[in-house]
């Protein structure tokens, strides 16, 4: 006799497959609990390139996108909503992002509510005149949840001194059961490696770009990232890039290609200012690629000094510093790795975080 499995709906996602941040977190939350929980995950067209269906196991419900960039993502949130709420039956809610968090208390009407934050407290750079809505979603609207998650410790911290109890549950990864497996697509040339999702000022590329021209730096530097989010960030970034030996890769959105090249980096160069928990540090860090990343509190929350290389954040010339010393003791650097990868297969496994994520969803489910 089959056994109806408790049906979850997810929303903050915005589309799958998952090609960074909160996306690929709460793919990887639906990949490892699919089997006991029937996932419904809301998405937009300007996210996904699928439609309406079954995919991988769960089904997904695809929005078409709205042709006004910044309203698309506040039409995503609501249409989402009154779906839930009118034309569709769940046992439980998982919003992902603070941003979602104005929607809790509609549909509070009909569901309990898990919020995942990935990055309270903190407002990119495009978005700073609409600080005053991203506070109140995290000073009221998070609280009316019933129960709150955080990636990050500092996330926990902060949210702690405004009077709400959340609960940490890290970010993780995969086992890669052959990392010897990839193979170099760039060519034989060793090179440095700086990606990210967005590339916009806060992920530090220009403080990277001004080390490498202390350091006259005359090797290669391969970058991947989406450079259109900001007109005049990508105008520097490419100022900047003169006189460098640089190959734009723009936004992977493969997998394997993205962990290939990282795997065959000599360093993996993380000079961010704001992080909530970074999937791609733990990605490289899950290739076994030596690291230099800033010290902002989240990156010190998962790694220590034996693990990775620290310098101060928004420093180029400590930058420079590291980035030196790293390329002259490789195998020091290369010990880094390899603890920091067995701190990720001993803390950081998804088939491990995602038993906390049950955990939740039963106890709310069964309180419903």
């Amino acid at each position: 006799m089959n056994v109806k499995k408790p049906k979850i709906a997810v929303i903050g996602l915005k589309g799958l497959p998952a090609f960074g941040g909160a996306a690929t977190v709460g793919e990887n939350i639906i990949n490892q609990l699919k089997d006991k929980y029937d996932f419904v995950v809301y998405s937009t067209s300007s996210h996904t390139n699928l439609k309406t269906g079954y995919y991988n196991g769960f089904k997904q419900i695809v929005f078409k996108k709205l042709p006004f960039k910044r309203l698309n993502t506040l039409y995503y949130y609501v249409i989402s909503t009154f779906h839930a709420i009118i034309f569709s039956k769940y046992d439980l809610i998982h919003l992902h992002h603070r941003d979602a968090a104005f929607i809790t208390i509609i549909l509070k009407i009909k569901y309990p509510v898990i919020i995942t934050t990935h990055g309270s407290f903190s407002i990119r750079e495009k978005w700073k005149k609409f600080e005053w809505f991203f506070k109140i979603n995290e000073r009221w609207f998070v609280k009316k949840a019933n129960i709150v998650t955080c990636v990050s410790k500092e996330e926990q911290r902060n949210y702690k001194k405004i009077g709400l109890n959340t609960i940490y549950i890290p970010n993780g990864i995969n086992a890669f059961s052959k990392i010897d497996d990839y193979k170099n697509i760039i060519d034989k040339k060793p090179y440095l490696f700086f990606g990210a999702g967005r590339i916009i000022p806060s992920k530090g590329l220009h403080i990277l770009l001004k080390a490498l021209h202390l350091l006259k730096y005359n090797g290669l530097l391969v970058i991947a990232g989406d450079l259109e989010q900001i007109e005049e960030y990508k105008n520097e970034i490419f100022s900047l890039s003169k006189s460098l030996n640089i190959i734009f890769k723009g936004l992977i959105k493969d997998k394997k290609e993205l962990l290939t090249i990282i795997y065959n980096s000599t360093l993996f160069i993380f000079p961010s200012l704001l992080e909530a928990m970074s999937m791609m540090l733990l990605e490289a860090a899950s290739v076994k690629t030596p690291i230099i990343c800033s010290d902002i509190k989240e990156n010190k929350d998962i790694f220590n000094e034996d693990e990775v290389l620290f310098f101060k954040t928004n420093n180029e010339i400590d930058l420079s510093q590291k980035i030196d010393y790293a390329l002259n003791n490789i195998d020091e650097m290369k010990l880094r790795a390899e603890k920091a990868l067995k701190k990720l297969q001993r803390e950081y496994n998804w088939e491990n975080i995602s038993k906390d994520y049950s955990n939740l969803y039963n106890s709310l489910i069964k309180n419903d």
